[in-house]
């Protein structure tokens, strides 16, 4: 019966994109005939629309790759650097992720480089990992394959290599949302006001200024090519080659978004809740969600398997929610039609998915063990209010300001660009909009095959209502904390600029207000390009004297006592040396000189978090026996002070590392409002610089500037008076 099923199925889609491909002709040469217009010309004009749409779309991903690149040289002066100023300039992470990349150029062969990094136990102390599947290398292993492959080594240094293959996706990226924002509105205008804002608003859309290598810069241009295609896909009347090019399309770009970020699930679940929510509605097709799920599922194994059987993957809410609606879809019968029953049974099928989704991911959680995100589930509970913690860790990640709730300066920077009030104004017409579809439904009204001009419904293209939740869902997320803003900025300049270049958005709202002086239809046909237009003149007269200003305008970034830093260790300290500091600075050392390090700047691990948070022992009140005793158990021959952190002047007192040691430590009591300090020892950062016993026993330093003091770990303790 399923078999039998599943054929019915596919013969229905057969029929309906044979339908459409047959009614299409036959209605636009209707049409073309009421104005005396020839398929000839119309074909033309079609043609020509489609080819300045894509070569503006194609442009404007081109202007902001050159863009993005000359501003970085112009912020780094990257051309006049030496390599060592150069690697300087990758901080946290993104030191680390580069360094690996490196690695992979300087093997004998691709092979053994991959083998060395899924074995690696050159890089942090008593350890060996699979940088691969803990770091999510796989951006690293197509940049290098594509450097050596192209035989680029004689013409581009690997560092412009790696950086403009960064850029190129963020072009990319550009593009993908024009083109998301041209589908939806029908004209590449929206698409050009799209690029504008996301211009403009830059500070809140990336954070390609701050962390070129960071997984989401490579991950969300594939996520936008993935909405982009799912936009045309769930289009009405779409014809079969159109609709088999969008469903390849996403089929491609979720799995290679799944491949480049380990947090990728997470969004993929909120696009999954929006399709769900789409589709319980009856606001869709059926099939085409499902499909939809089904590239979901085969996402999820294909990355289980390619991550070395990553169990974050199976115990992940995004393929419990996916199974659950497999397996709730065979108790969808007779759900569509317009009965009491079905409209019950619709509410059952909703508690049913959710049912079955909770319950699917508490027994998965049972039963497959993982580690890798519980430190995400705490962080949530503490974050919410359901639990307090003294744990340096959780503290530490609470006062980060990327998972603080979003300034006002975030909503003030949107409010001068324009765009959050054109956002507000188009979200609510949008959901005035669905809600009366949903309305119409609930009361058995079918949706319309074609809505027209004339007809002001908006809120009955599935597109449309899928852009609408899946924005809501991440501006819930992004009012939460502030990184989230990354995700959800992108797109409300997308359907901001989506709306007010649409004339069916303006029809809807005419419809409403019941116009008679003016013809709805003409009136809406001029704001769409009226309004624009004007934001576009007003965005260019403001803001494009700020970025020809930050393009011409010479920066410097030079961090000289870094840069001796890393000479001296380059110099002096043997082969073999392990080094222990602040895990920010261990990401350099590693890139620069490639020495082992004791710690690294990962948050996925619980192992490296407790040894971040032991090595950060440095800056607390302990004794010089206790963190002696931490840094020999991870073989640390060398330790690196940090004045800038050991003298630290946070703008939150209560979040700066030392505060923070003192409060896990039992080191701060707080009574009535105020801190008492109480302490053996004093700080072991500004002790140890003293030079009197027991410090010197068992530290000697070895070399300091006015940012850092280097200090042998002794092997032989001397105790002097």
């Amino acid at each position: 019966k399923m078999s039998s099923g599943a054929a019915d199925l596919r013969q229905r889609k057969k029929q309906n994109c044979t339908e459409s491909d047959k009614m299409a002709p036959e209605e636009r040469n209707k049409e073309n005939s009421k104005l005396g217009r020839s398929p000839k010309y119309m074909l033309i004009q079609r043609f020509a629309k489609l080819f300045f749409g894509c070569l503006a779309a194609v442009t404007s991903g081109m202007m902001y790759a050159v863009y993005l690149s000359t501003y970085h040289e112009r912020k780094f002066w990257f051309s006049s650097r030496q390599e060592l100023e150069r690697e300087i300039t990758f901080q946290g992470d993104s030191a680390i992720y580069y360094s690996f990349y490196k690695e992979l150029l300087k093997a004998p062969s691709f092979e053994r480089g991959v083998y060395e990094l899924t074995h690696n136990n050159k890089t942090i102390s008593l350890k060996t990992i699979n940088a691969v599947q803990q770091m999510t290398l796989y951006p690293e292993l197509i940049a290098s394959v594509l450097y050596q492959a192209s035989g680029s080594e004689e013409v581009i240094e690997p560092v412009y290599f790696y950086i403009g293959i960064v850029f190129g996706l963020q072009g990319i990226y550009v593009t993908a949302l024009f083109v998301t924002s041209w589908v939806m509105s029908g004209t590449w205008l929206a698409g050009m006001l799209t690029v504008a804002w996301f211009i403009i608003n830059r500070t809140d859309t990336t954070r390609i200024d701050y962390s070129i290598p960071s997984r989401e810069n490579w991950a969300l241009p594939y996520f936008a090519c993935q909405v982009a295609a799912l936009t045309g896909y769930l289009k009405k009347n779409l014809n079969c080659s159109a609709e088999k090019f969008c469903y390849l399309l996403v089929n491609a770009s979720t799995y290679t978004f799944m491949m480049m970020w380990e947090y990728s699930h997470y969004l993929l679940f909120v696009q999954a809740v929006s399709l769900f929510l789409l589709d319980s509605f009856a606001l869709a097709q059926t099939e085409k969600v499902h499909e939809v799920y089904r590239i979901y599922l085969f996402s999820v194994i294909v990355g289980y398997l390619l991550q070395f059987e990553n169990s974050a993957l199976l115990v992940s809410p995004l393929l419990s929610l996916v199974v659950a609606l497999m397996l709730s879809k065979s108790l969808q019968m007779n759900m569509k039609k317009s009965t009491f029953v079905s409209r019950l049974l619709k509410i059952m099928y909703i508690y049913l998915v959710l049912t079955i989704a909770v319950t699917l991911n508490f027994l998965l959680k049972m039963f497959i063990p993982h580690k890798e995100n519980e430190h995400l589930l705490k962080f949530i509970e503490v974050k919410l209010g359901l639990n307090t913690t003294k744990n340096f860790t959780m503290n530490w990640l609470l006062c980060q300001e990327s998972l603080q709730a979003p300034s006002q300066d975030f909503f003030l920077r949107l409010t001068q660009s324009s765009l959050l009030p054109f956002y507000i104004l188009v979200l609510i017409i949008c959901l005035f909009s669905v809600t009366q579809v949903i309305f119409r439904r609930i009361c058995g009204e079918p949706l319309k095959e074609t809505v027209k001009l004339e007809d002001g419904r908006i809120g009955e293209r599935p597109e449309i209502v899928y852009h609408v939740i899946h924005t809501i869902l991440l501006g819930c997320l992004a009012m939460c904390l502030e990184g989230m803003k990354y995700l959800w900025t992108p797109y409300v300049c997308m359907l901001a600029a989506f709306g007010v270049c649409s004339p069916e958005l303006w029809m809807t709202l005419f419809k409403w207000l019941r116009l008679k002086a003016v013809h709805p239809i003409l009136l809406a046909l001029i704001l769409s390009m009226a309004v624009p237009t004007i934001i576009g003149f007003s965005l260019w007269k403001e803001f494009f004297p700020r970025i020809m200003t930050e393009l011409t305008e010479l920066q410097e970034f030079y961090d000289p006592d870094t840069v001796e830093l890393m000479t001296w260790i380059k110099r002096q300290a043997p082969v073999a040396a392990v080094f222990a500091g602040s895990p920010q600075l261990m990401g350099v050392i590693k890139l620069c000189t490639g020495w082992m390090v004791s710690s690294l700047p990962l948050y996925n691990d619980d192992d490296l978090l407790k040894r971040n948070e032991n090595i950060y022992q440095i800056y607390s009140k302990r004794s010089a026996e206790d963190i002696y005793k931490i840094l020999t158990s991870y073989k640390a021959n060398f330790l690196v002070i940090e004045d800038s952190i050991c003298n630290e002047v946070g703008p939150v007192r209560g979040c700066r590392v030392k505060d923070l040691l003192d409060i896990a430590n039992g080191h701060v009591v707080c009574e009535e409002g105020d801190n008492y300090a109480y302490s053996k020892y004093g700080r072991f950062c500004h002790e140890i610089k003293m030079n009197y016993s027991p410090y010197v026993n068992y530290f000697t330093r070895v070399y300091w500037n006015r940012s850092y003091f280097v200090y042998r770990i002794n092997t032989v303790i001397s105790f002097q008076s």
